[in-house]
């Protein structure tokens, strides 16, 4: 690695991004940081946090000021008309459809590690690499010339779920800094080298206000059944329930009651207790696979579901469609269709895939 080897930081204001940015610099790079302007003010927000609100412009002088610390260069790009169609339209089709969807997700694979570094290039920017602040590493296999993503060392902050659909190619360009530290480390660094800005959540909403007003939709009330088709209950539209949800559902019953399901001809939701929430396959489509090809013979791995849950082992089944079957060793609690389940060997990401919804 020389002085010359460029490397443009997604910055977001926060501390992981500002710290990956420093660290970088200290090891030799030249670091351009670079952030993507999302908002358009279409929608009403309420302030809070999030990757997709109204508090983006104090982001951007947050990162800003960070650069100007640093002293590196700084660039905005406005990636809201994009971000408007390939992440909310898709979070809305995929609500209205019944699914949970996963919006951060799609957006680190087609925005953040696509379409900004793409911007960046195209407004005449040469670099080399993009980093993040992302909890997590890369690596290579020699064997089969394969690029490799691999968990943070910090096991409770590793965000690997997240960007699991990051191909080939653009894991072959990407640095993730923070990700060989822990997040105390990543704290202390800060305050010892005067990074001041606020510690953003990792967990935080994608979108700062009311799911509603993104969905653009008016009531549609319907029934809340229960798995027999008795009716518990009523709602408005079913797109404000998803599966596993417990709170809101206004029913008085003799246990908790859970979502875990819908019938979109017949408009209903349907509940049941928490023994009903268990299933132990599903299948899975869009499938990204990093560490191996597609396999043609069943696999024993471990399996996410929901970014903060526990791996749970399972066995992978590949179709013929190109689909494969996931079979937990134990049943898992709410599998939600629309989801990400995301497969692990030991610290290997293997690759993943979206829930379907049963057949």
């Amino acid at each position: 690695m020389t002085s010359k080897t460029r490397v443009i930081v997604g910055l977001s204001g926060g501390v992981d991004s500002s710290v990956a940015a420093y660290l970088l610099k200290q090891q030799g790079y030249e670091v351009i940081g670079v952030t993507m302007a999302l908002w358009d003010g279409q929608y009403k927000s309420t302030g809070k946090h999030a990757c997709y609100g109204s508090d983006e412009e104090e982001e951007i002088r947050e990162a800003r000021e960070l650069a100007e610390k640093l002293e590196i260069p700084y660039y905005v790009f406005n990636c809201a008309s994009e971000y408007k169609q390939s992440v909310l339209n898709y979070f809305r089709a995929e609500y209205l459809a019944g699914r949970t969807p996963n919006p951060c997700i799609r957006c680190n694979q087609l925005i953040k590690f696509g379409l900004l570094p793409a911007m960046a290039h195209k407004s005449g920017i040469s670099f080399d690499y993009f980093a993040t602040g992302h909890y997590a590493r890369t690596g290579f296999d020699e064997k089969t010339g394969r690029r490799l993503l691999k968990k943070a060392v910090d096991a409770k902050k590793d965000q690997t779920y997240f960007i699991y659909r990051l191909s080939q190619e653009q894991l072959a360009k990407v640095l993730f800094p923070v990700g060989e530290f822990t997040k105390p480390e990543i704290k202390q660094l800060a305050l010892k080298v005067g990074i001041t800005t606020d510690d953003k959540e990792e967990s935080q909403d994608f979108y700062g206000g009311d799911y509603k007003d993104l969905l653009q939709v008016n009531e549609n009330p319907g029934n809340i059944v229960d798995s027999r088709g008795k009716v518990m209950g009523n709602h408005k539209g079913i797109w404000n329930y998803t599966i596993g949800q417990r709170k809101g559902l206004g029913i008085a019953y003799q246990e908790p009651l859970y979502v875990i399901g819908f019938n979109r001809e017949e408009n209903t939701v349907i509940v049941g207790t928490r023994a009903e929430t268990f299933n132990d396959s599903f299948v899975i489509n869009d499938l990204n696979w990093i560490s191996i090809p597609y396999p043609r013979n069943p696999l024993d791995c471990t399996v996410k579901i929901r970014s903060a849950q526990k791996e749970r082992e399972a066995t992978i089944i590949p179709l013929d469609n190109g689909e494969a079957r996931v079979n937990f060793f134990q049943p898992n609690d709410s599998i939600a269709p629309g989801q990400s389940a995301v497969f692990y060997s030991g610290d290997l990401v293997l690759g993943g895939g979206i829930i379907q919804p049963k057949t």
